[in-house]
């Protein structure tokens, strides 16, 4: 007796699709799993073989033998347990054939027969639609999100009603997605005291996406302004959202009570994070902090505390956008078009440029800091500024402008950016000229200065990048703003 369910596997981002073939035969009865599946894959047997029985069906006592094929690719995870369990249902005849034949399933089986939600949902729902099976039988937990894939979603939260919908004895229950996390439950400016310049930078940084370094002493507001920029980004687009919702779900970190990520993600890595935790990697190999950023921010807190080779490895996906990660097996691309913000303390104790304090590094362990951070990386970042400590009666002055005043002009300038970008005068195309030669910009410099005057002329709704535009620019990229990049 032979059975077959349909099943998706996870490559990167991507869903391949899984035959799971259940045969059943006289002889003594042993249960096998084969088709290259990992240790998860292999526990399903026990998984299986107790799902079935506290589910009150029936387990074959025949020679059981489970191939998921293709064969020649690596099987990783729990989420082959309701496919395994359905198919061999399927071959004892105690689930019809031809209505398995018509569904999709993904799941994990708890001891007691409870189907639990599995990473990769929306995924395995896009394939199946595109393999021309429009349901899916899935976690209750995983409905909303596999419903953001274009199938119907078939929640099931026991063994038990996955059988009984199958003989037709049961309907689902309809899936309502919840609504997204309101936009107010993000940090606001108006937290921020003083810092206006920092403020207009990372206005500028929000509108043309631009890289960001804050230099200066603890205690100015660095980490505290960095958080505050997801607030005053232009909002993602459906087609973004889901992207990035599929990354998360890939990640295995997409909240159950949200299944769109409906706002731009933020991510903070702590600076003890290994390179690949950051730009991916690992047996799977799965997405790293810099493409759980895509379209979004990623915060290196502490910039000089980091790993250099951790740091060094950022350099191709803040050019391309895109991380490689190869492996034997073969190569995946990972998403990683991320907003870049550092912060950094200007010496290893922390009172450089602390008028209140004075250093004690030695020259040695300064330029010891210093080495850190390459020059090739330190290029890469558009606005660069050091934030002195606030005076007295900024801390206790009135709030400043609000992320939902910030906000829309943000948004105004980036439409402009993408539909209408402002044109280079004259003036300001000698300007910059003059400036390469004067502060010995790179050609890579040279680029991303006259991108940070565009960005500067749209939020004046100017339709002219005017010397005015590329002289603010101009002012953060000068390397005595910040002691480090001297």
């Amino acid at each position: 007796m032979l059975a077959r369910a349909t099943t998706h596997a996870l490559v990167g981002l991507d869903a391949r699709p899984i035959e799971v073939e259940a045969h059943l035969q006289r002889g003594v009865p042993a249960f096998a799993i084969v088709g290259l599946p990992d240790k998860a894959c292999q526990e399903a047997k026990e998984r299986v073989r107790s799902g079935i029985a506290s589910a009150e069906l029936e387990w074959p006592l025949r020679r059981i033998t489970v191939n998921l094929a293709p064969a020649g690719l690596r099987k990783e995870g729990s989420g082959f347990d309701l496919p395994i369990a359905l198919a061999i249902l399927a071959a004892s005849r105690q689930v019809p054939l031809d209505r398995l034949a018509r569904h999709a399933a993904l799941g994990e089986l708890a001891l007691d027969g409870r189907v639990r939600p599995v990473r990769g949902a929306i995924v395995a729902a896009e394939a199946a639609l595109h393999a021309g099976l429009g349901l899916l039988l899935c976690a209750a937990e995983s409905a909303p999100e596999a419903a953001l894939g274009g199938v119907e979603p078939v929640p099931v939260r026991h063994l038990a009603e996955a059988a009984a919908y199958l003989r037709g004895r049961a309907e689902p229950q309809p899936v309502e997605p919840p609504p997204p996390l309101p936009a107010a439950l993000l940090p606001d400016l108006r937290d921020v005291r003083g810092q206006e310049r920092a403020r207009r930078a990372l206005e500028i940084a929000a509108a043309g996406r631009h890289n960001l370094l804050l230099g200066g002493p603890p205690g100015t507001g660095k980490t505290m302004l960095a958080r505050r920029l997801p607030g005053i980004l232009p909002p993602l687009t459906r087609e973004e959202a889901l992207e990035v919702t599929r990354i998360h779900s890939v990640a295995g970190v997409l909240p159950a009570s949200q299944p769109l990520v409906a706002h731009p993600p933020f991510r903070a890595p702590h600076h003890t994070a290994s390179t690949p935790a950051i730009v991916g990697g690992g047996p799977g190999p799965r997405p790293g902090e810099a493409t759980l950023a895509h379209r979004g921010v990623l915060l290196l807190d502490e910039l000089g505390e980091f790993p250099r080779p951790s740091l060094e490895a950022l350099r191709q996906p803040l050019e391309d956008g895109t991380i490689a990660v190869a492996r034997i097996a073969g190569r995946i691309l990972f998403p990683a078009r991320f907003l870049l913000v550092g912060t950094m303390n200007l010496c290893p104790c922390g009172a450089r440029g602390d008028p209140a304090v004075e250093c004690s590094c030695s020259p040695a362990r300064l330029a010891a800091y210093r080495e850190k951070l390459s020059r090739a990386l330190l290029d890469r970042f558009d606005l660069v500024l050091t934030m002195p400590r606030a005076r007295s009666s900024e801390v206790v002055g009135p709030a400043g402008e609000g992320s939902t005043a910030v906000s829309t002009r943000v948004s105004a300038a980036a439409e402009r950016l993408a539909h209408r970008p402002p044109a280079v005068s004259e003036a300001a195309g000698d300007l910059l000229a003059r400036a390469v030669d004067s502060l010995g910009l790179s050609a890579r410099g040279h680029a991303r200065v006259g991108r940070v005057a565009a960005t500067v002329a749209a939020l004046a709704a100017s339709e002219r990048v005017e010397p005015a535009h590329v002289a603010e620019a101009l002012s953060y990229r000068s390397p005595t703003d910040l002691a480090v990049a001297a």
